[in-house]
């Protein structure tokens, strides 16, 4: 499922998106920066994309203004119009009109003409993280929400993308310089909390991260479609995932015992089982609580097995 940019791995929904967060040329052949040399004080990163249109290249800005809205509003100038002596091109493509934006709590609302959707969603993805990034660097700003010709940005799907954090593009190490989009399948739990239902869901994330944490991940962080509901409590830690021989272990801490109990005893254990099995590297789930697998879920299910999945609980149409 990792995408092409992966380079050994096959494709089997979307491109990989792979960009990193290099740095900018400081006059002529100076070396390049990245971005984790400090700012000074006052400075913002403004990101484009290089040359080749596959990363982000952020380019330090020191805005005058001193207010937040000032400071976004030049932020949004600099975004649109690379300096001349920078070999970048803007992450926005110039059909597009950058009409306004408006501030409520701390969401930052980004309002574009119908353009917007006509970037082809290589660049897209990538403009997304290039706002999100630049504008929540602003006090005051923790999410973007984009809108365009007034309506909220949709995914492939046809839902509304949503408020969006630097976290959600952020790197979890200083080797790693590179994303993708992948495109998972999850199963929560219907309303009835005695079956499985599934959805899908695209995912901007960090390439250090596997696919295997990453949907376990969001299997916690709950379900986004409407009458689909938890089956992990949202404070559950992964204290350790690994995969060995198509087998995926995963230990958590002692709030996965805490489910909801509406919930089937087995919806929980098979959403992550049929969730983690949507992948061709996994085939059988291990799943320990504090290192240990003698244990009775819900005084029902012994954790002391291997997890195949289960199509009872899948949710399908069969």
């Amino acid at each position: 499922m990792r995408e092409m940019f992966r380079w050994t791995r096959p494709v089997r929904y979307l491109c990989l998106i792979l960009w990193a967060l290099s740095a900018l040329l400081l006059g002529g052949c100076q070396p390049m920066a990245d971005e984790e040399k400090p700012l000074e004080e006052g400075e913002y990163l403004v990101y484009y994309l290089d040359s080749s249109t596959t990363r982000l290249a952020p380019q330090p800005y020191r805005p005058q203004a001193k207010d937040a809205d000032g400071i976004i509003a030049e932020l949004m100038e600099q975004f649109q119009e690379v300096p001349a002596d920078v070999d970048s091109q803007p992450a926005l493509s110039d059909k597009v009109v950058f009409q306004k934006f408006t501030r409520k709590d701390q969401v930052l609302y980004l309002y574009f003409d119908a353009n917007y959707n006509s970037m082809k969603p290589e660049r897209e993805i990538l403009c997304r993280a290039a706002l999100t990034k630049m504008l929540t660097q602003v006090d005051g700003v923790d999410y973007i929400n984009i809108y365009c010709a007034d309506q909220p940005l949709m995914d492939r799907s046809g839902n509304p993308v949503g408020m969006l954090s630097g976290s959600d593009f952020i790197m979890n190490t200083s080797n790693v310089n590179a994303y993708e989009k992948t495109e998972l399948t999850l199963y929560f739990a219907d309303g009835d909390g005695g079956r499985l239902v599934q959805e899908k869901r695209e995912v901007v994330h960090n390439i250090n991260t596997s696919l295997e944490q990453l949907i376990v991940e969001q299997l916690i962080a709950g379900p986004e479609q409407e009458g689909h509901f938890a089956t992990l409590p949202a404070d559950l830690k992964i204290l350790n995932l690994t995969v060995n021989d198509s087998v995926c272990y995963i230990n958590f801490d002692s709030t996965f015992l805490n489910v909801k109990p509406e919930l089937n005893e087995y919806i929980p254990i098979y959403s992550i089982v049929n969730s983690l099995c949507e992948l061709t590297t996994v085939t059988k789930v291990r799943i320990l609580v504090n290192g240990s697998q003698d244990v009775m879920f819900r005084d029902v299910v012994s954790l002391n097995a291997a997890f195949e999945r289960n199509e009872e609980y899948s949710g399908e149409p069969q």
